[in-house]
């Protein structure tokens, strides 16, 4: 997610620094940056001529944070980002799930903090979900609508409830299908196969899961649940056995289904 968020600020004629602390990860990154700009025909030594890796937080206009959804891991980036950025800056997180206002606490701007919820891959799919916190300010969210709209996005604004609204929504309909192929109701193929002919959906939810990461879809499941109170989002004992085993989806070569 964060290679496709950086690709498509690049590509609307933005300077991006580009920062991950686990090794040979930004170079992977910029890898497929370059596979993907080919397959759009795009300017890709230009565009990748503006991506600049850095080693740490620099100072910059906005800080667009796209980490694994752990809560204290995003809240510490926040805090050191409030640190390192100038005053004037806008600090947004990629988050799926995680308030907003919870990680605007842990800096001296919460009115400069805002969700930007982009979705994957980032190049293809037009939708930001943009969240406002409990104290995101009016200027803060019309310059993430209006960056969005430069960046080819289609902004939709949402309040700070867990899961927002993609996810609340989203969740629910990959666990269930989970639970349909717990209790033997069908195989994963004809899971997906009904739900992308029967729906009109280009992917069936369990394929869908393994792009999102079988960790990722439990860590939101596990926030719509705490956060709502609702026993209804908690994951399916199978989502959680998949991860408990390693199979993470695409990320690990194997979740529902196995990948090369």
């Amino acid at each position: 997610m964060g290679g496709g968020i950086a690709q498509v600020v690049a590509a609307s004629g933005r300077r991006v620094s580009l920062h991950d602390p686990f090794p040979g990860a930004v170079d992977r990154g910029l890898a497929a940056m370059r596979r993907s700009l080919e397959r759009l025909d795009a300017d890709v030594d230009v565009t990748l001529a503006r991506i600049e890796p850095v080693d740490d937080l620099v100072p910059a206009d906005l800080l667009i944070e796209a980490v694994v959804e752990d809560a204290g891991i995003k809240t510490d980036i926040f805090r050191r980002a409030d640190e390192t950025l100038p005053p004037a800056a806008i600090l947004a997180s990629n988050t799926s799930s995680i308030p907003i206002s919870s990680l605007a606490a842990a800096t001296k701007r919460p009115d400069r903090v805002v969700g930007m919820h982009f979705f994957n891959p980032v190049p293809v799919l037009k939708l930001v979900e943009v969240i406002r916190g409990l104290e995101t300010s009016d200027e803060t969210a019309a310059a993430i609508v209006a960056l969005a709209g430069d960046l080819g996005k289609t902004p939709a604004e949402a309040r700070d409830f867990p899961g927002f609204v993609s996810n609340r929504i989203l969740m629910p309909f990959i666990n269930e299908a989970a639970y349909a192929l717990l209790e033997g109701v069908a195989e994963a193929d004809a899971i997906d196969t009904i739900a992308k002919l029967g729906f009109a959906h280009p992917m069936g939810p369990l394929a869908l899961a393994d792009l999102i990461g079988l960790d990722t879809c439990v860590a939101i499941m596990d926030v719509l649940w705490h956060g709502l109170g609702d026993p209804k989002y908690a994951p399916c004992p199978l989502l959680r056995q998949y991860v408990q085993a390693g199979r993470l989806g695409r990320k690990s070569g194997r979740g529902f289904y196995e990948y090369a």
